[in-house]
């Protein structure tokens, strides 16, 4: 949890198991309720804006405590049941139990917080638009990875409870597209048959980590990846021909070996057990080409969104070269390669670049290009062969632009940056740090693309003050 705090506090008053009553203020950026006691900060699970409840306190840090509800005294009328059996256990979700009108109205808010908490900025003074949802917040999800482990002698696969290592068998997941639980449901079985042992972090000992699913929302195409935690797979024949038995759709299946004592899914060697290589994926009118470890937005229904308001932000004429600095596969900017002069994207993952380039040329896309390497040093090497972009796109992970890019676009000074971010507190940093290089903040667009959860996105205009 990203907790915010009274930098002049030095030591809280309070002791777990303590109970006292608590009003809600609103929702902290990872969709706990935020509550004063005493001008102290608590971060209550489960509790929502507006909310007065009695509180007991399960942890007592420094400079914040956390505590659980033991009674809502005045329930907000946003609250709702949430739907999920494992909702109380599993930390896949933290809004199920908020409208999902009211997360839409939520995330704005925390946007808002973080904008107020990290810069001087009137978003009131800009464009900041209401938080664009789905008209389905279910079954919206196109991968997901399941851990394998060990319960009674069998096997179970799902996901960590909330901060712990305990894991919860999860028969259906109601965020996941239906194919992927069932993928999981018949591979886990099918390891069973064979006598294939799961993977046991503690004692360093089994196979099998993690079952991946990734299926194709317009396509159909869909991707089996067993993690392993050793090259060899035993009886990798009888899985394989089990699973085209079951599961005929399944277009690729793939073993990825993992050996490191990681929280990290992927390891560094993948091979094709059978089928394909990659499976494809379709966006409005474009094909991708994806591989086991290529990164590709999880909500496809919403993506098409966050790219139409991506390009919406370039404002491109066909005149612009633009650069993609986070390209992935190419994703964001063969989006807008129609609009553009010239393309060119840079990732750190040559999966993706090698992708990212078919993509490129099965979509007839000949004037983009996709180079491997890191943004803060391909750009500058760009711009001293005469190539600098007129609109920068960035979709940076959860820790946001760092130093060194941010130095880069100080200095070779796109005209137009369009910023999509998966996080408001990083985002808001950013833009103080790209105010001083020169740049206007335009407009602001939060987008949901992970309903149920407390996650939100935003695509940011940023303008190049002349």
């Amino acid at each position: 949890m990203q907790k915010q705090y009274n930098k002049k506090q030095t030591e809280l008053n309070m002791k777990v198991g303590q109970r006292f009553p608590l009003t809600i203020k609103r929702l902290g950026i990872d969709g706990e309720g935020v509550g004063y006691f005493k001008r102290q900060v608590v971060f209550v699970r489960g509790a929502l804006p507006g909310e007065e409840i009695v509180c007991e306190v399960t942890k007592v840090h420094r400079k914040f405590a956390e505590g659980k509800i033991r009674k809502i005294r005045k329930p907000s009328d946003q609250r709702t049941e949430a739907p999920c059996v494992y909702y109380d256990r599993c930390g896949g979700c933290q809004l199920q139990h908020l409208t999902y009108e009211g997360q839409l109205q939520e995330k704005k808010d925390i946007v808002r917080q973080a904008f107020e908490r990290y810069t001087k900025i009137n978003l009131d003074k800009l464009s900041f638009g209401d938080t664009v949802g789905m008209e389905d917040p279910w079954r919206y999800r196109n991968k997901s990875q399941m851990q394998v482990g060990n319960a009674d002698d069998s096997l179970i696969t799902g996901l960590f409870q909330t901060e712990s290592h305990h894991l919860i068998d999860i028969e259906k997941c109601i965020v996941q597209h239906p194919k992927t639980d069932e993928v999981t449901r018949t591979v886990k079985k099918i390891l069973e048959e064979l006598n294939i042992p799961a993977y046991n972090e503690r004692k360093r000992k089994g196979i099998v980590r993690t079952i991946v699913t990734r299926v194709g929302f317009e396509t159909g195409e869909v991707q089996l990846v067993l993690v392993t935690a050793t090259r060899d797979l035993p009886k990798a024949d009888l899985i394989v021909q089990r699973v085209n038995q079951r599961l005929p759709f399944i277009k690729s299946i793939v073993q990825n070996v993992n050996s490191r004592k990681t929280s990290v899914i992927f390891g560094d060697e993948t091979r094709v057990l059978d089928g394909k290589e990659k499976i494809r994926e379709t966006l409005g009118e474009l094909n991708f080409n994806l591989s086991a470890q290529a990164f590709f937005q999880l909500n496809p229904i919403q993506t098409r969104k966050l790219y139409d308001l991506a390009k919406e932000a370039a404002r491109l004429t066909g005149q612009e070269k633009v650069a993609d600095a986070y390209c992935g596969v190419g994703t964001i900017g063969l989006w807008l390669a129609d609009g553009a002069k010239e393309l060119r994207g840079v990732d750190v993952t040559q999966a993706s670049i090698d992708d990212a380039r078919i993509n490129a040329e099965q979509l007839g896309f000949d004037h983009a290009e996709f180079e491997t390497g890191k943004a803060e040093d391909v750009l500058p090497r760009w711009a001293k062969e005469g190539w600098k972009p007129d609109v920068l796109v960035v979709d940076p992970p959860r820790s946001g632009l760092d130093e060194s890019l941010l130095n880069t676009i100080g200095r070779v000074k796109p005209k137009r940056l369009v910023y999509v971010s998966c996080n408001p507190s990083t985002l808001a940093k950013n833009t103080n740090e790209l105010v001083q290089s020169g740049y206007k903040l335009d407009s602001l667009q939060p987008v949901d693309m992970f309903p149920q959860t407390a996650q939100v996105e935003c695509v940011a205009r940023f303008v190049l003050q002349k």
